[in-house]
């Protein structure tokens, strides 16, 4: 069967965060992040069927649009689609010039999840079955990501133990301050996990430093459960190997993107968990691929997946196909309205159900309508 029509949407929903509105990262833009945006593509077969993918990612998604309608999405149209290693891997070598990170392999990303989706509905199963998993219903736990809050520590003692109480069993912060650390830390009970996701700020000296601080802090209800992507810049796996070597859990990889790049950094020693991105890395077809080298090296694989489309929605088909399924990351925050049935942020359980082939993801055409940023058909 072949691919007949992609279109491409940006679709944005408004959010409350529950404190303080900062730009997304310090030091990328000074507008406070208002909107949470999905790149998605929709694949239609010549018979009629329809996949849907996801690209990362919020304020670089005009870039990976602009590269998906004048270059990549053109080349699949006419491609068999249940040909999916052979497309997927022609693509790849196709385009590499133009970027084995960023925005070409955001839309490659895109594209090979709505492939697995239609390949699964061609089977007739859900995705995670396609990958391995159980042949009944799997429960996912969610974890609690919080947004950056810039150092307010009322708000993050307030949505921490907003999270822990509505059953969250883990809380990650987008702070940098050991006083934000410990504002989560305290508000937290015992036995919810607080990570830290920090974006990549320090030196490797200064990197050490906060990690010998957090490893200090094991007797407050039991510290925190790693640190996530110390260290500039993030590829720096020898450098992460002598922060990790302080005690406090390491972990990183959204910023991978290839499996050669993650056999490095373990080989290397620079992780306790992998952090692989179905949205940045080459969509399903990779991401899959990563869990067996975790196992192999004795590391967990917890992915990133702080988007809310088809992406978030895969990343919870891999981890329900894992023996033992790992938190997926989500999110809290307020969405105007849930964008699917598939994303409830204050709910720490999601069900994928064995009755919906494919992804299972169903859009809503008229809630798309109404936060359309744009829309492609190619």
């Amino acid at each position: 069967m072949t691919i007949k029509k992609i279109e491409i949407l940006r679709v944005g929903v408004p959010f409350e965060t529950g404190g303080p509105r900062q730009g997304m990262r310090p030091g990328l833009n000074t507008n406070p992040w208002v909107v949470n945006e999905s790149l998605m593509v929709r694949i239609e077969t010549d018979d009629g069927r329809e996949g849907w993918g996801e690209g990362f990612g919020h304020f670089s998604n005009p870039g990976t649009e602009a590269i998906l309608k004048d270059l990549i999405a053109p080349w699949f149209i006419g491609r068999d689609e249940t040909n999916l290693d052979g497309v997927m891997n022609e693509a790849h070598r196709s385009f590499f010039g133009f970027g084995r990170q960023g925005p070409c392999m955001y839309a490659l990303s895109a594209l090979d999840t709505a492939l697995w989706d239609l390949a699964a509905q061609r089977a007739g199963k859900p995705l995670y079955q396609m990958l391995g998993g159980p042949a009944e219903d799997v429960e996912i736990t969610r974890y609690a990501s919080l947004m950056r809050y810039g150092g307010d520590c009322e708000a993050i003692a307030r949505n921490t133990r907003r999270a822990a109480d509505l059953g969250f069993p883990m809380v990650k912060l987008h702070e940098r301050e050991m006083p934000a650390f410990m504002a989560a830390r305290e508000a937290a009970p015992e036995g919810v996990a607080i990570t830290l996701d920090v974006n990549c700020p320090w030196s490797v000296a200064e990197a050490a430093a906060m990690a010998r601080d957090l490893k200090a802090q094991e007797g407050v209800k039991g510290g925190f459960l790693w640190l996530e992507e110390p260290v500039w810049p993030p590829e720096d796996f020898d450098g992460l190997s002598r922060v990790r070597a302080e005690g406090t859990a390491i972990s990183g990889g959204e910023n991978i993107a290839s499996i050669v790049e993650f056999n490095n950094a373990i080989k290397a020693g620079a992780f306790d968990i992998i952090q692989p991105s179905v949205a940045k890395m080459g969509g399903v077809s990779t991401v899959k691929d990563v869990f067996p080298l975790g196992a192999d090296a004795g590391l967990r694989v917890v992915p990133h997946s702080f988007y809310w489309g088809p992406g978030y929605v895969a990343t919870a088909h891999i981890l329900a196909a894992q023996p033992k399924p790992e938190w997926l990351e989500t999110a809290f925050i307020a969405y105007e309205e849930n964008p699917h049935d598939l994303i409830d942020p204050f709910d720490p359980k999601l069900t994928l159900s064995a009755d919906r082939p494919g992804l299972g993801f169903v859009a809503d055409r008229n809630l798309f309508e109404r936060y359309l940023i744009s829309r492609t058909v190619i």
